[in-house]
């Protein structure tokens, strides 16, 4: 039987025990010195978390099945512009002791145009989209049901305070921004 060299039995990477012990030394060693870099503040390991304002933008006795409420959150610019709309079926993140009142953005997240006029009571959708007739289903999040779009509407979360609704925050980014919060 003929022997074989061993470099043709070795893999390509196969690290000796002083390589993964300096590999190992210098990940622990980055891990604990990365904070201390200028400029990163202690802040390299830390997640951070969006702080979205919390305002008032309805009650729920004033809200009509099929009728949307207008406002602009998180900030006033016109691309903030979302409905708040009481749909008469429960809903993803409803909210009132039906858990049928929802809030959306309503710039289509394809190209940015307004959908603010385009919500259909009678199959609870946010759309068509007049550019490539995108729609939404408001009560399943504001997903995509046809058109080009390839994102869900982003939705507005709510709380309530007895009858007072408020708008606490966003899932989905806003379209045309980088960052929800910075018009």
């Amino acid at each position: 039987m003929a022997t074989q060299d061993n470099e043709t039995l070795t893999p390509r990477f196969c690290p000796n025990r002083r390589t993964f012990l300096i590999g190992s030394g210098a990940t622990i060693v980055g891990t604990l010195l990365l904070p201390a870099l200028p400029g990163m503040n202690g802040k390299a390991l830390a997640a951070q978390v969006a702080r979205y304002p919390r305002m008032h933008i309805g009650s729920l006795s004033e809200l009509k099945p099929g009728k949307p409420l207008r406002f602009k959150y998180p900030d006033n610019t016109a691309s903030a512009s979302s409905l708040l709309i009481r749909l008469g079926e429960p809903a993803g993140g409803g909210i009132g002791a039906d858990r049928d009142v929802v809030a959306f953005n309503s710039r289509c997240t394809h190209m940015g145009t307004s959908l603010s006029r385009d919500y259909k009571a009678e199959h609870q959708i946010l759309g068509p989209c007049s550019f490539h007739m995108s729609s939404y289903d408001l009560t399943r999040h504001g997903i995509v049901i046809s058109g080009h779009a390839t994102e869900s509407l982003p939705q507005v979360l709510l709380e309530t305070e007895g009858e007072d609704i408020y708008a606490v925050g966003l899932i989905g980014l806003i379209y045309g921004r980088y960052d929800n919060l910075k018009a």
